[in-house]
């Protein structure tokens, strides 16, 4: 089919139309459960009612003024993100992308203008994903999503995820910060081992190195905290956030020690779009709806029980290697092509994604319940235990 637009997805066979709670439809009507949340974006599910009405509010109000006057949901987002972190201060963006470049920014500036020092070097760990501008794509560590881009932007490095040895070469003379994920979600739904975590943040704090969380796709509940680096007990001086901030709102964010943040001044970072009204509106009603209505909970207590029951699914099949993740951000490690299990469970039913070559991810909205859950679980099992996966694998 001719079309207009770039080929840049490689998009699956379906159009879709309508979105309600769990549960999306085709244009030919037929009715999917989405367990992918618009890759962790839709976390409170397809139009959740509450942030539904703020922003028909909004929208009936005020679209957008720029941030040359001050923009009252953008302030009362900014706060309620303050009062459920450790952070001090916010700066709004429009993406993951656009909240990564920003905290790069940030800390390059702190070190240049607060710590009067020549340090520029990014830290950031193989197998990562953190945005697709030219910076980000290179603060990535996966070389596929590099390639056709180069000369790529210096004062990046790369170290193995997860590898106590290798934080011996952290910190060098031109360190200026480190940048990880607490869960390398695109990679491969890995997660970081709680210690090897406390052992960078020591590094870190020894030599005065910033560190920063990506925080994009574990932001916002999805991983039974409301930030995953809360399950880790550390302190970042900067986080970003994105995806479910804005329940499929464009928006992202950047949340900083007021030390760290002092380094932004007038003029020297911006964003046109970044904290409009509308964006913000739908940020504010979603932690909202988050906090008064006790996701987090919610997510810990099925998350438990989905990763539990998909430890069961691992003796039906030898393909089945391991169970990963954290919440409702779970992964199934394969020997095999992750895809086809993604293409059979969507014509039974069920959208998943892939994360990488060999493993299976699962998003479901932080809102889902348990009939649901098994709904995904009995369409997996009747895919893993089939005559024709066991062969084609």
């Amino acid at each position: 089919m001719n079309s207009a637009l770039m080929n840049t997805y490689n998009r699956f066979p379906l159009t879709l139309v309508k979105g309600e709670g769990s549960y999306v439809w085709d244009d030919a009507g037929n009715k999917y459960l989405d367990f992918t949340s618009g890759i962790a974006t839709c976390n409170l599910g397809h139009v959740n009612l509450y942030v539904k009405e703020k922003v028909e509010q909004q929208l009936n109000t005020l679209w957008h003024c720029s941030n040359l006057y001050h923009i009252p949901p953008q302030e009362k987002l900014a706060s309620q993100l303050v009062n459920n972190s450790c952070f001090d201060q916010v700066f709004f963006g429009n993406s993951g992308a656009e909240a990564n470049e920003g905290a790069i920014k940030l800390a390059r500036k702190y070190t240049k203008t607060v710590k009067n020092s020549s340090a520029y070097e990014i830290v950031t760990f193989k197998q990562s994903f953190h945005g697709r501008t030219l910076a980000t794509l290179t603060a990535t560590g996966q070389s596929k999503v590099q390639i056709g881009f180069e000369p790529l932007p210096e004062g990046f490095r790369y170290l193995p995820y997860n590898d106590f040895d290798s934080l011996k070469d952290l910190f060098k003379e031109q360190t200026c910060a480190v940048m990880l994920e607490l869960i390398q979600a695109e990679g491969g739904v890995v997660v970081a081992d709680k210690e090897w975590v406390k052992e960078v943040v020591r590094i870190c704090k020894k030599n005065d190195v910033l560190l920063i969380i990506d925080e994009v796709q574990t932001g916002m509940g999805r991983t039974g905290t409301l930030f995953a680096y809360q399950q880790f007990e550390i302190e970042p001086d900067i986080i970003t956030l994105a995806k479910g901030l804005g329940s499929g709102f464009p928006i992202g964010a950047v949340l900083a020690k007021k030390e760290v943040a002092k380094a932004f001044t007038p003029g020297s970072h911006g964003s046109t779009f970044g904290g409009n009204p509308l964006a913000t509106t739908a940020g504010l009603a979603t932690i909202e709806y988050i906090t008064e209505k006790n996701i987090c909970q919610n997510v810990s207590e099925l998350g438990n029980y989905f990763k539990d029951k998909l430890h069961e699914l691992l003796p039906l099949n030898p393909i089945l290697k391991e169970v990963r993740g954290k919440g409702l951000l779970l992964g199934i490690a394969l020997e095999g092509e992750a895809i086809d299990v993604v293409n059979a469970a969507r014509q039974k039913g069920v959208l998943i994604l892939v994360a990488g070559a060999n493993v299976v991810r699962i998003l479901p909205p932080l809102t889902t319940n348990k009939d649901e859950i098994d709904h995904c679980l009995s369409v997996l099992k009747e895919i893993v235990t089939s005559s024709e996966y066991m062969v084609s694998c």
